[in-house]
């Protein structure tokens, strides 16, 4: 990650080939956009950040990463990354772990969480249900690390590939579809500092209150916002009157932990008059005293605070030309559950490989309708997931007798199971063609005979054609692509009835077979006709050499 002065307008990535500075411009260098810019680096694509803020944001913001985001970092090598950073953190992990004396475990808990404030406890979590199998030693390892903490992991991988980030420097307009006289089009970035910057390609991770997505004209629709929420760390003196975790009261809801001195508050009394004011230790203290009841709090001085709502809203599409969304700048949505980062790495991890290949002339800019395609849909349950914690934590009777309700099922094996399966992201999958019960899932983390794990294979970021069976008509089938897909062949003892995988780069099954079925393209695979087999899908994500 190059880091470079906002004044100095770099050419060194320039190519006369096309006539533009950049292949990408990524505006925003949140963990998002520098996860995406990372993804961008490793097809071949030349990546440019440009970030409003001179340096990161240490306001307190997302927790942790459920286990979809840890297995994403994961299959890009960042576990050490993400371990050492746990282990920084764990102390923030007490309620979780109990006494943190020399004995305290120094392994991440599996991921648990919450549902409204409704704590999933462990001891009811079933975690032989088949959507955990095979999820490798990702499982749990990102659930206590602050936003901040992977930004900065992020950061730091985006800097090992060559990525150039401006920092202090906003979008503050473009140019789409701009003949820049070479008779290619492209998108002409304007810069705060008065820098026009030439790319073929710009997308948007700059957040809610999104620029790009203002100024391509992207449809927003959503519902209206009823909360206001404050969260923070601070120093205060009363709290030991406080409850614990989570409460609910007459008034909304206020968490009390997991380190000392993080506060969280909900008031069903609106959104803010204005978000973007300081916000004041009085202000939260009085937040806290109305939701808690305990006159007795007393806030002295505040580390870290932000205003939340619960404005739900998506883009209509994630594509609008040479101009696309992710992350916040695609979707908004209330905190709660710790979806958002999650949902924004998922995009990053998505559109990378994706738009890497078709600046590289690897595909067709049709490919990038497989991104709304596939993303669309996960953004708008995750949004229809936060709105169903709103209605279980309002306070009128009504809800509260839901809560009830909600509170009895998630006490039961069957429904912390159910529960902990959505808020982990494993149910996650996209409706891609193929009738085997892996394809469109997340593919898992199998263990190989030459003791390698299929996460260790796509740390490059390419496709995986997984030969379990030393099938050579298979290998030779993917010959013709070149570096896009790495073959790989090795027994799997403790799946012994797969034959074949095609994972692409994003980690998901594109295609499988069984050991009983043919690959040799001339009969049926996986019940699909040979027009479903793997040759199809081969060339409908990838290009032969």
């Amino acid at each position: 990650m190059t880091t470079t002065d906002s004044s100095k307008n770099s050419k060194s990535n320039r190519n006369s080939d096309n006539g533009t500075d950049y292949d990408v411009v990524v505006a925003g260098g949140g963990p998002v956009g520098l996860f995406l810019a990372g993804e961008l680096r490793l097809g071949g694509a030349r990546v440019l950040v440009v970030e409003r803020l001179a340096e990161p944001d240490e306001t307190i913001k997302a927790g942790g990463i459920n286990t979809a985001g840890g297995v994403a970092l994961y299959r890009r090598g960042m576990l050490p990354d993400l371990a050492a950073a746990w282990e920084r953190n764990r102390w923030r992990m007490r309620a979780f772990l109990g006494d943190r004396g020399p004995d305290a475990p120094r392994t991440p808990p599996k991921f648990a969480g919450h549902f409204a404030g409704i704590m999933m406890r462990g001891d009811l979590f079933d975690d032989s249900d088949p959507a955990f199998a095979d999820i490798g030693p990702a499982d749990g390892v990102g659930l206590g690390i602050p936003q901040i903490e992977l930004e900065r992991i992020l950061g730091a991988r985006a800097e090992r590939l060559g990525v150039e980030v401006r920092r202090g420097v906003e979008l503050t307009g473009f140019d789409a579809d701009e003949d820049g006289g070479d008779g290619k089009d492209g998108v002409v970035v304007h810069l705060a500092d008065g820098a026009r910057v030439r790319c073929g390609w710009l997308v948007g991770c700059d957040g809610g209150r999104s620029t790009v997505r203002k100024l391509a004209g992207f449809g927003f629709p959503g519902t209206e916002p009823e909360i206001t929420g404050y969260q923070a760390v601070v120093e205060m003196t009363g709290g030991e009157r406080l409850g614990k975790g989570w409460n609910t009261t007459d008034v909304g809801t206020y968490v009390n932990g997991p380190f000392p001195g993080r506060i969280l508050t909900v008031e069903f009394d609106g959104p803010p008059a204005d978000r973007s004011a300081p916000i004041t230790a009085e202000e939260l203290q009085a937040a806290l005293r109305r939701v808690s009841g305990v006159d007795e709090v007393t806030v002295h001085e505040v580390h870290s605070s932000t205003r939340f709502t619960d404005n739900a809203r998506q883009a209509d599409g994630y594509r609008r030309g040479r101009v696309l969304l992710a992350g916040d700048a695609a979707h908004v949505h209330s905190p709660f559950g710790g979806q958002g980062l999650n949902l924004g790495l998922g995009d990053a991890m998505n559109l990378g490989w994706k738009l890497a290949a078709v600046v590289r002339g690897l595909a067709p800019d049709s490919l990038l309708d497989s991104y709304t395609a596939e993303r669309h849909p996960v953004g708008a349950w995750v949004l229809d997931w936060t709105r169903a914690q709103i209605a279980v934590m309002r306070p009128d009777r009504h809800a509260r007798a839901l809560r009830r309700v909600v509170t009895d099922l998630a006490l039961t094996t069957a429904g912390t199971t159910y529960l902990v399966k959505q808020i982990s992201g494993v149910w996650q999958r996209y409706e891609l063609p193929g009738e085997h019960p892996l394809t469109g899932h997340s593919a898992p983390d199998l263990e190989l005979s030459d003791g390698t794990r299929l996460g260790d294979h796509l740390h490059v970021g390419r496709a995986v054609l997984l030969d379990l069976a030393d099938d050579p008509k298979l290998r030779a089938r993917a010959e013709e692509y070149g570096d896009r897909v790495d073959v790989v062949t090795a027994a799997c003892p403790g799946r012994p009835e797969l034959a074949a995988l095609l994972v692409r780069p994003d980690g998901f099954v594109a295609w499988a077979a069984d050991g009983t079925d043919r690959t040799d393209g001339t009969d049926r695979m996986n019940g699909n006709d040979q027009g479903d087999g793997l040759d199809d899908v081969l060339a409908r994500w990838f290009v032969a050499s």
